[in-house]
């Protein structure tokens, strides 16, 4: 690629997210000749790329590998053939600078990429149903593993119209979400997108969330147009069918672009020990000062987080929420990692061998 081709890829690639550092990365497939593009969504062995040409149809052979991680995504960026080939082939992926994982729903312990590239990732929940902060905490703690910046965005505000019932809502999302923006917007009525747009104008953001939860509204508002199809909500539990069935990235016309997403019906964590820590950030801090640097929060003397939670500052169900994705995250980590396996063992034997100490001091005592 000419430098002259260069430039004219940079300038028509930008509002998509184009840079000098991707430039600087695909420089060595542009001497081969290679078009650079961004994938705007993946269908059965096939990929949608925008270039500087337009939108391409090629064929994703060669950027399919058998670790499913590595797989294209939405929001990858690709070397693709020039004009001429038939078929035209993605030939190679980028390195992503974030990535968006969560385990399969299968037996096979694997993770599955939603999206790539990702710099801001909106958990959409809906207001017409109630509040499952777990669920939430969820979302959060893979967004924030992501390395892509967490927001929450609660949907259908219009359906909340006291606004001090809605300030108590967003209040007990924000303990559920520290450092993580919490917005409450109606795509009905036009309230909170102004501020959602502005925040997604700089970078990619990707729509997550149940079915459901009014991503593709929330996306046709953003967008200005009628570009995601919209399915009534049934009126017995707030659910909604699945009304996205891929993953597709759309330009918004503020700048920025969007990934919309399926809803989600399962959440899994994947390797996201980091994220829940980030999600738990209190539990974290507290930690810090238990008397032993490996306590489970659970019956040891001198446990920091146990006494927040008898003295009423720290809610038992953040514990509890914790302890469940921390005792999730281990078990998928563990199906794929020996040394962890062999590590979770030593320390059931460890806490066994405590137990027994425990119940033999306390025979003694009783003799």
């Amino acid at each position: 690629m000419t430098s002259t081709s260069s430039t004219s890829a940079h300038s028509a690639l930008t509002s998509y997210g184009w840079d000098d550092d991707w430039a600087d990365t695909f420089a060595p497939y542009a001497a081969e000749g290679l078009l650079p593009g961004r994938v705007v969504r993946v269908d059965r062995g096939q990929c949608d790329v925008v270039t500087a040409d337009g939108l391409v149809r090629a064929d994703t052979a060669f950027v399919t590998p058998n670790d499913p991680l590595r797989v294209v995504c939405t929001g990858d960026w690709v070397a693709v053939d020039p004009e001429g080939g038939t078929p035209r082939y993605a030939r190679t992926c980028l390195p992503r600078r974030t990535a968006f994982v969560r385990s399969t729903s299968s037996k096979r312990s694997e993770g599955q990429i939603l999206a790539a590239n990702v710099d801001h990732a909106i958990v959409a929940v809906s207001l017409a149903a109630e509040l499952d902060l777990a669920r939430i905490e969820r979302f959060l703690a893979l967004a924030w593993e992501s390395g892509a910046q967490p927001l929450v965005v609660l949907t259908k505000a219009d359906l909340v119209p006291d606004p001090v019932t809605l300030a108590y809502l967003v209040q007990d999302v924000e303990t559920a979400a520290p450092g993580v923006p919490v917005l409450s917007v109606s795509a009905e009525q036009g309230e909170g997108l102004d501020v959602l747009a502005a925040v997604v104008s700089g970078g990619t953001a990707v729509l997550l969330g149940q079915s459901g939860a009014g991503k593709s509204t929330l996306a046709n508002a953003l967008l200005g147009e009628d570009v995601m199809g919209v399915q009534a909500i049934r009126d017995v539990d707030g659910k909604g069918r699945h009304t996205t069935t891929t993953r597709n990235l759309l330009a918004l016309p503020g700048g920025g672009v969007l990934i919309d997403t399926p809803g989600l019906r399962g959440v899994g964590l994947w390797d996201a020990g980091t994220g829940v820590d980030q999600v738990f950030a209190e539990i974290a801090k507290l930690a810090e000062e238990c008397r032993f640097h490996d306590c489970a929060h659970e019956s040891e003397p001198g446990c920091a987080v146990l006494a927040a939670i008898d003295s009423g500052a720290l809610p038992e169900r953040r514990l509890e929420s914790y302890r469940k994705l921390m005792r999730e995250n281990q078990r998928i980590v563990a199906k794929t990692d020996a040394r962890m396996r062999a590590e979770i063992r030593k320390e059931w034997k460890r806490r066994d061998a405590l137990g027994k100490a425990a119940m033999e001091a306390k025979r003694g005592g009783l003799r």
